[in-house]
């Protein structure tokens, strides 16, 4: 199965694949003569001022939020190509999450069947708390 050339942001935002750049090492840690050998680990680096492929103010939206480069290192499994695909899952939801933005709150009234519930409950509140009060002698 061949990996998708295109790391997919929104349905008209792609990046592709070959802007991207790994580097392999070592993982390190725990794993016998394996980890020791093989260069499972992978860090995958996405220079955002370099894209090509994306207007400018996508990218200083994205220099704005994230910096300059964003950097992925995963090293979770013993498999190069799982690590690098779970690094550009990671990436894209950097980029994903980097571009959402947030609608803006229209302030609205509240009902008036939405108030007169608040103030019952008010009051059955208030009610139950002065159950509670040792009764006045006068």
């Amino acid at each position: 199965m061949r990996a998708n050339p295109m790391i997919r942001i929104t349905s008209s935002l792609t990046i592709p694949r070959r802007e991207l750049q790994f580097a392999y090492s070592t993982s390190g840690g725990p794993g016998g003569q394996h980890a020791n050998k093989s260069n499972t680990r992978v860090e995958a680096e996405l220079v955002i001022d370099q894209l090509t492929e994306i207007d400018d103010q996508i990218k200083n939206l994205l220099m704005k939020k994230l910096g300059s480069s964003v950097r992925v290192i995963e090293d979770s499994t013993r498999s190069q190509n799982r690590n690098r695909n779970r690094a550009l899952q990671r990436m894209e939801k950097i980029l994903i999450t980097a571009l959402h933005v947030e609608k803006k709150r229209k302030p609205t009234k509240p009902s008036r069947k939405s108030n007169e519930r608040r103030l019952e409950v008010k009051k059955r509140r208030s009610d139950l708390k002065a159950d509670r009060k040792p009764p006045e002698l006068n």
